[in-house]
């Protein structure tokens, strides 16, 4: 059955990461059931093709698109801009989804492990990127976790070589996603670009079995009892970038569509500097 809401004068263009499942899927469906534009990412070409196709049959949405890089190669988080340059518009909302979880240390040649270079690297990349493809009153809006609390950030060891548990990387990625937020409207100070940063809630998305063999169906399993459905995890993104509730809210983190506190660590403007130093050299982006 189609469900085809149509927003005509408040049509935008967003760009979402991510999009070809859990909370990033249902999200793209929950924007083109509202008539925006959309221009969904996923790495793998058939499944994100497949899932186009599946939200413009199930939204009789017929403006969506899709791009593919994966966001472990910076190279083609390059390539993924200038396609967005080349072939849309100027964007209304850009939706850094897209997210990992390795229980393994996983080398990269950035400098970085796997999960800081998809998790922070690669967003961080893409964003400054297409920042010049922004519109007046555009929106950023980047997923982290209520598991940013409990991140720490050495930014001498990237690769967490002194020590490496999959949990612990995916914390730092994510209070870095914070930290990044942050630094960046005090860069945009002069726009009237928002960007804000948000918990989805507890969804038992696939990424936290990705490489755990056996042990990961189980694990999704036991998080499954105590977690919340992707359209429920996707509600708050919907709201950062569509709601007129929000209209010019910037420098926030959001839960359950409310402003909340973020760790105390993510409002040291000092250690998002560095950060963004860091992130700046290590994607060779100055």
């Amino acid at each position: 059955m189609k469900l085809r809401v149509w927003i005509s004068m408040n049509k935008k263009l967003i760009l979402i990461t991510g999009a070809t499942a859990g909370i990033g899927e249902a999200a793209a469906h929950a924007l083109a059931a509202q008539g925006h534009e959309l221009i969904i990412v996923g790495r793998n070409p058939q499944k994100t093709s497949l899932v186009a196709e599946r939200i413009r049959t199930q939204t009789g949405n017929d403006d969506i698109h899709f791009l593919l890089a994966d966001f472990s190669d910076l190279q083609q988080i390059r390539e993924l801009a200038e396609q967005v340059k080349t072939q849309f518009s100027k964007l209304d909302v850009l939706i850094n989804n897209a997210g990992t979880y390795y229980s393994q240390r996983q080398k990269t040649k950035y400098g970085a492990e796997k999960t800081f270079v998809v998790n922070h690297l690669a967003p961080f990349l893409l964003t400054n990127l297409l920042l010049d493809h922004l519109q007046d009153h555009a929106r950023i809006v980047n997923v982290s976790s209520n598991s940013h609390y409990d991140g720490k950030l050495d930014l001498n060891d990237l690769n967490l070589r002194k020590f490496y548990f999959g949990l612990t990387a995916y914390q730092r990625s994510k209070l870095a996603n914070v930290l990044f937020t942050y630094e960046l409207v005090r860069r945009l100070a002069d726009t009237t670009v928002t960007v804000n940063a948000l918990h989805p809630g507890l969804v038992a998305t696939d990424i936290f079995q990705r490489d755990l063999g056996i042990l990961g169906p189980l694990l999704k399993g036991i998080i499954s009892r105590f977690s919340i459905t992707p359209e429920a995890g996707a509600d708050t993104t919907v709201f950062l970038a569509t709601s007129t509730e929000v209209e010019g809210v910037t420098c926030k983190y959001f839960a359950k569509r409310n402003a909340v506190t973020s760790a105390p660590l993510s409002y040291d403007e000092a250690l998002a500097k560095q950060l963004w130093k860091v992130s700046e050299r290590l994607t060779a982006i100055s």
